[in-house]
């Protein structure tokens, strides 16, 4: 595990924050895997840390369900199996639902300049991208959309749920595919918010996030595997 440490002294509550960011950053650019286990000491000796703040850092990431602590098993970051996907996706549409509409009412000249921003950046993106990079952008979209939609409680209520969007957009099994139709299915949203439709907005998210869904149908769901 390669770390850069921190210049930081003492054990406050920022610098407890400072680790979480650091931890958090790794877990959704899948720098630290699905399973594997966060030592404290090793932790805090990669940082130049005491084990005080790696210790609220892995509780503050916890509370995120980012990470899953046992008993006599230490501290893991999540896998998630397919139930949790459908779970996290299905609340992930209800709220997007709602951003979408409210920003395809809002969206100004800057938002969509914004918007255009990122997907040149996805379009620009070589074949041999990481899917951090990719998953990056895609989430960088996402949270214009809520910029624009311009509800602090939306906002409060995505930002638990983006950290395990981005957990799930890293271990994708189809890379390659989302790679490939990353921007073509982000245009398809920006152009719906363009409109300024609340309806259009909604049933372009309802595509883009509904696929998910359909795939992970109750039916199908196995309760060990992601």
């Amino acid at each position: 595990m390669q770390l850069t440490p921190f210049d930081v002294p003492g054990t406050t509550p920022a610098l407890a924050a400072l680790v979480a960011d650091r931890l958090r950053d790794m877990i959704t650019r899948g720098r630290l895997a699905p399973g594997e286990r966060l030592k404290e000491t090793e932790l805090a000796d990669a940082l130049h840390v005491s084990r005080g703040p790696v210790r609220e850092a892995i509780a503050l990431l916890t509370a995120e369900g980012l990470v899953e602590t046992q008993r006599y098993r230490g501290a893991r970051v999540i896998s998630l199996t397919a139930r949790d996907i459908e779970e996290v996706y299905s609340l992930r549409l209800a709220i997007e639902r709602l951003a979408m509409a409210r920003a395809a009412t809002r969206m100004d000249a800057d938002h969509l300049a914004a918007l255009d921003d990122v997907l040149a950046r996805m379009e620009g993106l070589p074949a041999s991208a990481a899917a951090g990079d990719v998953a990056a952008l895609d989430l960088e979209f996402h949270d214009l959309v809520y910029e624009a939609a311009a509800h602090a409680r939306l906002d409060r209520t995505w930002a638990p749920i983006r950290s395990q969007v981005a957990v799930f957009l890293n271990a994708r099994t189809d890379g390659d595919y989302f790679r490939s139709t990353s921007h073509a299915k982000h245009a398809r949203l920006r152009d719906a918010l363009a409109s300024g439709d609340p309806a259009a907005a909604t049933a372009a998210i309802d595509d883009h996030i509904g696929w998910v869904l359909l795939r992970l149908a109750p039916s199908h769901i196995d309760e060990g595997t992601a």
